[in-house]
């Protein structure tokens, strides 16, 4: 196995497409006129073995297109990709022993089928050992809780229960690397919080490869260790997450409790957000006023008795990294 599980070389897809159908016969005209929509664009980037990242961006920023060319379901315009030493699109058979999707709400299931006919069903058409199958199919009970599932049918799962039973399925064949795409769409607050615990211990049980699209920040943070940002198709950001809170970080929220009644507090670069009773919360650019000197400045002026400092949430990271329009590397 290469050392970089996932390779993709200048990657590009373009799809053509009809304009809008206008009334009349200039409408009939416009119809047959085709034109050509750029979803990937000079994409390059790599991922090591048992790597956890997020491939994320906008809707229609390619994400989806980049993980079906990976997959072998689609085949570039231009460029070269390559996964678990296979081409995709061109030995999409041998690399389907090797790889995992999970794409949304498409379930690997058949409706009408007990769960553990339907990874019966799978294990022949992997071509799976018996005996391998049987006690794959046990660990990942196990990892993900399925022993009381595997005889109901699938028409019958919570949509929790069934994103976990389509997760094995996906994994019967231990494949060393698994696409996410969109996994805990639908999802309440509980089972998306059991699907990453879920995941995590994947990883590490498994030593897999994850690829995550997600618009759930909750799912980055809580899974990722790096992440790739692209728009219109071209990367604008590839680092890890550790680096990406911390350089891309610009805002700091300020909290303090006083034994004043009523902290008032004025500089440039602070905003106050909050102001009562005993109770004052800032937000501080940190590209206009060091953050030190906001703290130590507070502490000369109130009597405080407590203090809490919080980063910007990786979703407001994100739409100010988008905002700032990033030069495509």
């Amino acid at each position: 196995m290469p050392e970089n599980i996932i390779v993709a070389e200048r990657l590009g897809r373009d799809f053509t497409m009809r304009r809008p159908v206008k009334p009349g016969w200039r409408g009939w005209l416009a119809k047959s006129v085709k034109h050509t929509v750029e979803a990937v664009a000079e994409l390059s980037f790599t991922i090591e073995a048992g790597a956890k990242v997020a491939f994320i961006g906008p809707n229609g920023a390619g994400k989806s297109t980049t993980l079906r060319m990976l997959c072998g379901l689609l085949r570039p315009t231009s460029g070269m990709a390559q996964v678990c030493g296979l081409v995709p699109w061109k030995e999409t058979r041998r690399l389907a022993q090797s790889i995992g999707l999970v794409f949304g709400q498409r379930s690997h299931l058949w409706p009408s089928l007990p769960v553990r006919d339907s990874y019966d069903l799978l294990a022949k058409i992997y071509d799976l050992e018996p005996e391998a199958y049987r006690a794959q199919r046990a660990r990942l009970a196990a990892v993900f809780g399925l022993d009381e599932l595997l005889a109901q049918p699938a028409r019958t799962l919570s949509l929790g229960q069934r994103t976990r039973c389509d997760l094995g399925a996906a994994l019967l064949h231990q494949p060393p690397v698994l696409f996410l795409d969109e996994p805990t769409i639908g999802l309440d607050v509980v089972a998306k919080a059991l699907l990453r615990d879920h995941l995590n211990l994947l990883a590490h049980e498994f030593n897999t490869t994850i690829l995550l699209t997600s618009h759930d920040t909750d799912d980055i943070e809580r899974i990722c260790d790096r992440v790739i940002l692209i728009d219109r198709g071209r990367k604008l950001l590839d680092t890890s997450l550790g680096e990406l809170q911390r350089d891309y970080n610009r805002f700091k929220t300020l909290r303090l409790a006083t034994a004043g009644e009523a902290p008032a507090y004025a500089r440039g670069g602070v905003t106050v957000v909050e102001q009562g009773l005993h109770r004052l919360v800032l937000t501080v650019d940190t590209c206009a006023v060091a953050l030190e000197q906001v703290i130590a400045d507070c502490l000369g002026r109130f009597s405080v008795q407590d203090i809490a400092i919080e980063g910007m949430p990786l979703e407001e990271i994100v739409k100010n990294i988008y905002a700032t329009r990033l030069e495509p590397q």
